[in-house]
């Protein structure tokens, strides 16, 4: 008789290290970093010698190995464990995540490519063990830190984001853009129900979303140059960073990414006008066609903006997915328009509103319907 398949992947646990329970929960997120997980969790265990603690890699389903890598490292030993996630992208949402996984009385939050230094770990736990602060930031502007090799521009790009943050978070942190930071279980608990999940600054997140104003302390380290795999910071993180400005500033009131579609809406009209304008100075084809057809390139222009920016955690791939995608945007817009002119024509030919009125009333069902729709049927969370 053959061993079942359960008696041939049991692991020998004479192989595993003992792991005692742990009081501190390092949040790593990880997307194709292969090259540094390894690496980064001797360096843990080195900062933390004498300290219990765990790592949670928050991976969003890597392509290079990383997931594999991890792998290997928690076969050997039960300190390191993984949150695979697919269908879905983000930082913040990554760092939440990986913390709701956990149940330690401290959590910290440290990036998977070796910049942040791991050796201040001990000193951020015992300001949280001691009661002298409710979050630990790692900063690269408090006295003693640096930015370490940054050229200009991204230092100035930076210094007008941390002023911006202080807007939303109202503390006087140096560094609130950190991505370095610990926190205790209750700080946490307090700001998780509020929290965005906008963009990937999720330390400046959490303190705008709060209960009630935490308790800062900053720790300066140098940060370091990046030694493998690939910066995730691009030109659409500073979207994203508005959008996450914007949340915490009137989400309450209208979502950011409801703006955002507002946003990208109108840019289309302008899309739409011009291909009408060299269409009718061609004088070719008759305006019927030439407004359908300006009318679908604004749909196109639309769709794939807002599958760039409003909706870049659940941005659409591959040709079957924007096939789709683009389909169900076009048919629920189409649907919008329709309610567009039969509310505007319904309250100006029926209740005398003023055209302009009539016209705005048309404008937002219209485009409240395109949101909700497009958010169901073209971007529904996988």
């Amino acid at each position: 008789m053959s061993s079942s398949p359960m008696a041939e992947s049991k692991i020998d646990a004479s192989n595993l290290s003992p792991a005692p329970i742990p009081i501190l929960s390092v949040i790593v997120p990880t997307f194709n970093e292969r090259d540094n997980v390894s690496r980064l969790y001797d360096a843990l265990q080195a900062a933390l010698a004498g300290i219990p603690f765990e790592v949670v890699f928050v991976d969003d389903d890597s392509t290079d190995g990383t997931r594999e890598a991890i792998a290997e490292m928690a076969a050997r030993d039960g300190r390191v464990r993984m949150l695979h996630r697919i269908g879905r992208r983000g930082l913040a949402t990554a760092v939440t995540e990986g913390m709701l996984s956990t149940s330690t009385p401290y959590i910290a939050v440290i990036d998977a490519d070796l910049q942040h230094d791991e050796r201040i770990l001990p000193q951020m736990l015992d300001l949280l063990q001691n009661g002298a602060a409710d979050v630990a930031i790692g900063s690269r502007y408090a006295a003693g830190g640096s930015i370490g090799g940054w050229d200009a521009q991204r230092a100035r790009v930076s210094a007008v984001a941390t002023r911006l943050a202080r807007l939303v978070t109202g503390a006087d942190i140096s560094d609130p853009m950190s991505g370095f930071f610990a926190i205790t279980r209750s700080a946490f608990d307090s700001a998780v129900r509020e929290l965005s999940g906008q963009g990937y600054k999720i330390l400046l997140d959490i303190c705008a979303s709060a209960e009630r104003p935490l308790r800062t302390v900053e720790v300066p380290y140098c940060f370091r140059p990046r030694e493998a795999g690939e910066s995730k910071l691009d030109a659409l993180i500073t979207w994203e960073y508005l959008l996450l400005l914007v949340d915490k500033l009137i989400g309450h009131v209208v979502p950011a990414r409801f703006l955002s579609f507002m946003f990208i809406g109108g840019l289309g009209v302008f899309v739409h006008m011009g291909a009408l304008t060299i269409m009718m100075e061609a004088h070719y084809p008759p305006f019927l066609w030439a407004q359908s057809i300006a009318t679908v390139l604004a749909m196109i222009f639309n769709f794939f903006v807002n599958n760039t920016l409003t909706y870049r955690d659940r941005r659409l791939k591959g040709a079957r997915q924007i096939v789709r995608g683009l389909l169900t945007f076009v048919a629920a817009c189409s649907i919008g328009a329709i309610a567009n002119v039969g509310i505007a024509n319904y309250l100006f030919a029926d209740y005398d509103y003023g055209w302009w009125a009539a016209g705005l009333a048309g404008i937002l069902v219209g485009a409240v319907w395109n949101y909700a729709a497009t958010s169901v049927f073209t971007w529904r969370s996988r």
